[in-house]
C-alpha cells in the first residue's frame, strides 16, 4: 500500500474571512490560502469549493456555475424575470442555483397548484430565500461563519455554520432545521451538490460512493440516458439499450438526462461519495452520517432540458443526499412512505431543532487515477483509497 502525500503543512495561513460578490451574487467567503469556500447570501448556497492556486487546472471550481445569469432569488420579480427563468414552479430555484443548494423543507415540486401560487417553488423555500450572516469566529487556526434564514412561508427556521482550519483542504458543515409550529410534520431534507462544467463533463466525470443497490426514475420519455424504472446493483446499472453498464461515469448520450436513487450502506456509520475529471488533478468529496442520510441520488442533465432558463444548453450531475431517494416532492414521499423498506421521509417534532452535520474535501490525484474504493477519516486525516491499486491519497483536516 503506497501512502501519496499531497501537501505539507509547514507554512499554513490563517484563515481569511470576507463578504465579495461572486458571479454578480453576494457570497460570504473563507480562505486558508490553500483552498477557498463561498456562501450566497441568496439561498445559502456554496457556490465555490475549490483549490487556490495559479495553475487553473488545479484551480477549477467543480460547483456548477450556470450558463446564464443568476440573481438573487428572494428579489424575485415575476413581471421582471419570468421572461427570464419561465414560469413553471423551477423559476424561483433556476434564478439563483448555484453549486450545494439545501433542498427544505420539500424535495422535488410543489404538491399542488395552490402552492406554487403562494411561490413555493421546487426544492422547497430554504434554497430561495436570504441567509444571513449572524455570527463570524475567526483565529490563527480557523475560521467559522454561521448563517440561517427564517422560511416565513413554511414556518421553519435553517442554519449553518462552515468552518475552514488553516492548512486544511477540508470544510467542516454543521446545519440546524427547526420547525417553528407547534406540531410534528413530514419533512424531506435533502443536500444537493451540484457539479457543472467543465468539471462535469460526459464520460469524463467519475462518481464513486458508499452505496448498495437503487432504482431509476422515469424521466423524460425518449431522454433517459438509462432504462426507467430498473433495478441497480452499485455501481452497475442498464442502459436505455438494455445494456449492463457502469454508472461511475457521467452517461455519454447526447441530450439526455437521467436520475437514480441509491441506497447507502447501512453498515456504514458514515457514508461518503467523491468525483473527479478524468483530464484535471482533483477531487471533490463529502462524508455524511448515515442514520440522517441513508438516500443519494445521481441527478444528470446533457442538455436535455430545453424549457427556460436551461435552453437545451446545461450540462450539470448534481449528487443529493439525505431523507429522501426520489425529487417527487413532499407529499408523494410520504404517500410512498417507504422504498426497499426504508423511510423515503422524516418527521420533526413540535418545536424541534434538529442537527445534523457533513464533510467536503478536496485532494489532489495522479494522472491515470483509477477511482475510489474507500474514504476514511482518521487521526487528523480522510484517507482515499485508490481503486484496484490500493494506493492512499492523505487529506489534511486540519493543523496537528
Amino acid at each position: 500500500m503506497v501512502t501519496i502525500p499531497l501537501v505539507a503543512l509547514l507554512l499554513a495561513q490563517a484563515p481569511a474571512l470576507r463578504q465579495e460578490t461572486l458571479h454578480g451574487r453576494q457570497a460570504y467567503v473563507l480562505d486558508n490560502g490553500r483552498i477557498r469556500v463561498a456562501a450566497l447570501r441568496g439561498g445559502g448556497h456554496l457556490a465555490e469549493i475549490r483549490f487556490v492556486s495559479p495553475d487553473a487546472r488545479r484551480s477549477i471550481n467543480p460547483m456548477r456555475v450556470p450558463h446564464y445569469p443568476t440573481i438573487e432569488p428572494y428579489l424575485y420579480d415575476p413581471a421582471k424575470h419570468d421572461a427570464l427563468y419561465g414560469d413553471g414552479s423551477h423559476r424561483w430555484l433556476s434564478s439563483g442555483y448555484m453549486g450545494h443548494l439545501l433542498c427544505f423543507p420539500a424535495f422535488g415540486p410543489p404538491s399542488s397548484e395552490e402552492e406554487v401560487r403562494n411561490q413555493l417553488g421546487n426544492h422547497g423555500e430554504a434554497p430561495i430565500v436570504e441567509w444571513k450572516l449572524s455570527k463570524v469566529d475567526r483565529g490563527a487556526s480557523h475560521a467559522t461563519i454561521r448563517y440561517g434564514a427564517e422560511l416565513t412561508k413554511t414556518h421553519y427556521r435553517v442554519e449553518r455554520t462552515v468552518r475552514l482550519d488553516a492548512g486544511a483542504s477540508v470544510i467542516e458543515v454543521e446545519e440546524w432545521v427547526e420547525n417553528l409550529l407547534p406540531f410534528d410534520r413530514p419533512i424531506n431534507w435533502v443536500q444537493h451538490a451540484t457539479f457543472g462544467a467543465p468539471f462535469a463533463e460526459p464520460g469524463k466525470n467519475f462518481l464513486d460512493v458508499s452505496a448498495t443497490r437503487g432504482e431509476v426514475g422515469q424521466g423524460r420519455p425518449g431522454r433517459n440516458s438509462l432504462a426507467p424504472g430498473t433495478t441497480i446493483t452499485w455501481p452497475e446499472g442498464t442502459s436505455r439499450d438494455n445494456l449492463r453498464v457502469s454508472l461511475r461515469p457521467f452517461q455519454p448520450a447526447p441530450h439526455t438526462g437521467t436520475y437514480y436513487a441509491l441506497l447507502l450502506d447501512p453498515a456504514r456509520a458514515e457514508s461518503w461519495f467523491t468525483m473527479y475529471h478524468a483530464d484535471y488533478p482533483v477531487l471533490i468529496g463529502y462524508l455524511f452520517p448515515t442514520a440522517d442520510n441513508p438516500w443519494i441520488g445521481d441527478w444528470q442533465e446533457n442538455q436535455n432540458n430545453e424549457g427556460k432558463p436551461w435552453d437545451g444548453k446545461a450540462v450539470a450531475r448534481g449528487l443529493e443526499f439525505g431523507t429522501t431517494p426520489m425529487p417527487e416532492g413532499l407529499k408523494r414521499s410520504v404517500e410512498r412512505g417507504t422504498m426497499f423498506g426504508v423511510p423515503t421521509y422524516r418527521w420533526i417534532g413540535a418545536r424541534q431543532r434538529l442537527k445534523t452535520t457533513f464533510t467536503i474535501f478536496l485532494a489532489e490525484i495522479p494522472a491515470g487515477f483509477a477511482g475510489v474504493a474507500d474514504v476514511r477519516r482518521q487521526a487528523g486525516r480522510i484517507s482515499v483509497v485508490e481503486r484496484g491499486s490500493g494506493r492512499i491519497l492523505e487529506t489534511a483536516v486540519a493543523v496537528q
